[in-house]
């Protein structure tokens, strides 16, 4: 008797935190922040609770090229691609949260992955 009301409180407690986690990634800092906002003013436009857009860290990738062809391996170019990433999580989301969330119109180039 004694775990099943434990079960039962438990279930009550997952159907209040119900949670949408959106990640977002992007080579340009502007255009990932211009999205983030987008998808928060839509979340709270319905009456969801939102928490972020939290900073993750940077993915610096680093690529070094030999200038020439065949001769001179001390003359080379150096280039990195920072790709940039955020996180979003939404609280208690609506069927109308989520429909806005799908039609949301965003800039190219950003990478957007949803959890529900």
């Amino acid at each position: 008797m004694a775990i099943a009301k434990k079960a039962k409180e438990k279930a009550k407690e997952e159907e209040s935190k119900l949670r949408v986690r959106i990640k977002i990634r992007a080579y340009d800092h502007k255009v990932i922040d211009q999205s983030a906002k987008q998808i928060i003013e839509a979340a709270r436009r319905y009456g969801s609770e939102t928490y972020g857009p939290t900073p993750l860290p940077t993915e610096i990738r680093k690529y070094t090229v030999n200038r020439s062809t065949f001769v001179h391996k001390d003359s080379r170019e150096q280039y990195e691609m920072r790709v940039h990433k955020r996180i979003i999580d939404i609280f208690n989301p609506n069927p109308k949260v989520t429909d806005a969330l799908m039609n949301l119109n965003l800039p190219a180039g950003v990478d957007i992955e949803i959890k529900m």
